[in-house]
């Protein structure tokens, strides 16, 4: 059936005296929100960028003093694991581990991956939140024996606890409403955090050259302490002589420092919300993450080993930019003051991780939903806000149980948080690497460096980046005890979970002799008159309808999304329900249009161009289209080409129709007809 044209059995060429195009219909959903790339790399460096607060710490304790060399490659090779999902996001617009590792592993594998990237999920908001939490009480406990002359009576973990979970119920809120509110915050509290930076390492750096004595650069080695050996080296301890082994070493220090680049999976997750052009802004944020992550983590750990005395570091190791700050040359109050901001940018930035998470999580658990592994239960939408607000429930909750079992100790999250942060990028990377054998799809970029041999493309690039993480990953899982038994028991229980949860949905369907299909959750909003949204244009801006009734037939609005971007176009996108009768403007929204317009969503996020949803009720189409053009002042009717009714017929009943609803004195209107082909057909009233 054409997107346009009536069946003849359901409605009139012509306008009976009963037609009505009055009343709208407003479709609405979350998914249909689009960010700036600035936003897309504020809500990854909320996690990613965080770590600079905690990680110079939980390294140095399972490496020693040469922990800086350790963060400095592991944050250049964040960007070599970056580009993996950079390929697949040119692949698949909903991408990630689960969509990736299924397409190349299958469910069980994809349920495996998915289950411990939500364990990396459901730890980043905590470590991040606790951190926050001891750097604020470290601030208040320096400025209560600077003014007052003793400490805060309130416990430091403590105190962490409590902000935590006060933190957590914050952006819990927030992503209730949805991610443009989020990621606004975010990106506020990266331009807050740009500028504090900025100052730390001007203020370092000056540090440094007036200091009499000098500095000097942390050792390239790992030194294993007495008293945090086994801690280090887990069941590798074990191992006769394991201290000599060179190679062993400097991988047990890689692997101690590898969450310092976690947050990637958010990339993923997010591309669906970045605004055209899609690929070019992915490709922006994250040279924007790089560029971010690389100057302020590997910063703040050179120079806090290079400028805190050997002797005083173990005392700042759960804040160390507090003790760097401590350590800077200048009055002391002028630092107290500095401390501060530092402080409370920090807290703002790692609060802002819990954000990255929930964000996150939120997007992997939705792609588990749309599969059919979770109940469709979890993805009903406010009834406000449109928001998955279930699974952000999940999630949250998750997340304060998780606060609470840590007790505010920042060593044992940083410990389990690791188990989750490099098996999603192995599992994550083993599936690319195999997609570049069995994907036959679209793919618009490739991890460089792919010689061929003999005609056949090998991907050296892509292969050297999993390689590192596979044995990255095997040395954690020895050498991480916390992490490894905490991660495969949260592993295991959650593929439970989803194993359950897939056996009941699938018994479901039986008994109703349905399959599962994936199908977007909408808002029905009904109204009298057209929304400001599709009436309202932007001064300089365009007006397309587009109307649309077959999901598999949407040539013409592929053509208006490429178009939209550079010619500056609003687009409204219909469906006209024609019913007759008695039956007159009831089940507006079937399951015909819930099919029709999750097609639409999916070809809008592909292309980042945010539409506008309606369905109008009518007994006849034409009328219905050419009355909702003149309503919102369109300057083009964009249609596919029917495969029933003739080019010039469709241009007649349109022509006919226009000339009934129109004054004469409106803009010229121009009809459009794309074929399958892409070849167009045009006439301007």
């Amino acid at each position: 059936m054409s997107e346009v044209s009536p069946d003849p059995g359901r409605g009139s060429a012509l306008p009976s005296s009963g037609v009505t195009a009055t009343r709208v219909v407003v479709v609405t959903t979350v998914m249909l929100t689009f960010i700036s790339f600035w936003r897309a790399a504020a809500v990854v460096l909320s996690d990613l960028a965080s770590t600079a607060y905690y990680i110079g710490g939980i390294a140095e304790q399972a490496v020693g003093k040469g922990a800086p060399w350790f963060i400095l490659f592991v944050m250049v090779f964040s960007y070599f694991v970056r580009a993996i999902y950079v390929e697949s996001c040119s692949m698949f617009t909903r991408g990630g581990v689960y969509r990736i590792v299924r397409e190349a592993m299958g469910s069980r594998m994809a349920k495996i991956s998915v289950s411990a990237l939500v364990f990396d999920y459901v730890l980043t908001g905590p470590i991040s939140a606790v951190s926050a939490g001891q750097y604020l009480h470290g601030l208040a406990n320096n400025t209560a024996v600077q003014f007052f002359g003793h400490t805060l009576p309130v416990h430091a973990d403590l105190f962490a606890v409590v902000f935590a979970i006060s933190v957590t119920v914050y952006f819990w809120r927030l992503n209730i409403r949805g991610i443009e509110e989020s990621s606004h915050k975010a990106l506020r509290i990266m331009q807050i955090t740009t500028v504090m930076v900025v100052v730390l390492i001007a203020w370092s750096l000056w540090t440094m050259a007036t200091r009499e004595a000098g500095v000097s650069l942390p050792p390239l080695a790992v030194t294993l302490n007495p008293e945090t050996r086994h801690h280090t080296l887990g069941w590798l301890d074990w191992i006769p002589g394991i201290e000599s082994l060179t190679l062993v070493l400097i991988l047990v220090g890689f692997g101690h420092s590898i969450l310092a680049m976690s947050g990637e999976e958010t990339l993923a997750q997010v591309y669906r919300e970045i605004e055209a052009p899609k690929h070019r802004n992915l490709m922006r944020a994250g040279l924007v993450i790089f560029v971010f992550s690389l100057t302020f983590t590997c910063f703040v750990a050179f120079a806090a080993v290079m400028l805190i005395p050997d002797a005083d570091r173990p005392k700042y190791l759960d804040n160390m930019i507090n003790g760097l700050i401590l350590n800077l040359a200048g009055p002391e109050k002028l630092k107290l003051a500095f401390q501060a901001v530092v402080v409370l940018v920090g807290a703002m930035i790692l609060s802002g991780a819990v954000n990255t998470s929930i964000i996150g999580s939120n997007g992997v658990l939705n792609r588990v939903a749309e599969d059919g592994i979770l109940d469709d239960w979890f993805r009903t939408p406010h009834p406000r806000y449109g928001t998955t607000y279930r699974v952000v429930n999940l999630i949250a909750i998750m997340q304060i149980v998780t606060i609470l079992i840590s007790r505010g100790q920042i060593y044992i999250l940083g410990e389990a948080y690791a188990f989750g942060v490099v098996w999603s990028f192995t599992f994550m990377g083993l599936a690319m690497l195999m997609l570049r054998f069995k994907f036959r799809g679209e793919r618009g970029w490739k991890v460089p460096l792919n010689p061929r041999i003999g005609g056949v493309e090998i991907p050296l690039g892509l292969g050297i980046i999993v390689a590192i993480l596979v044995v990255a990953a095997i040395v954690n899982l020895f050498t991480k005890q916390v992490a490894t038994i905490t991660g495969v028991a949260f592993t295991a229980a959650f593929y439970f979970l989803f194993a359950v949860s897939e056996w009941h949905n699938r018994r479901k369907h039986a008994a109703a002799a349905t399959s599962h299909e994936h199908r977007e959750k909408f808002l029905l909003d009904r109204r009298t008159e057209m929304p400001a949204s599709a009436v309202d244009v932007a001064e300089g801006h365009r007006r397309v309808l587009v109307p649309v009734r077959d999901p598999n037939n949407l040539a013409h609005l592929r053509r208006a999304l490429e178009d939209s971007h550079d010619k500056q176009t609003e687009l409204v996108v219909m469906t006209v329900k024609v019913e007759k009768g008695d039956q007159a403007f009831q089940h507006l929204f079937t399951s015909d249009e819930e099919r029709l317009f999750t097609r639409v969503v999916e070809l809008a996020e592909k292309y980042g161009e945010s539409i506008t949803p309606i369905v109008i009720p009518s007994n006849n189409s034409w009328f219905a289209i050419a009355r909702t053009a003149h309503e919102i002042r369109a300057d083009e009717i964009l249609l596919g080409l029917s495969q029933q009714v003739p080019a010039d017929i469709q241009f007649a009943q349109l022509a006919l129709m226009w000339g009934m609803v129109s004054t004469g004195k409106e803009k010229p209107l121009t009809f459009r007809i794309v074929q399958a082909n892409g070849e167009e057909i045009s006439a301007t009233l």
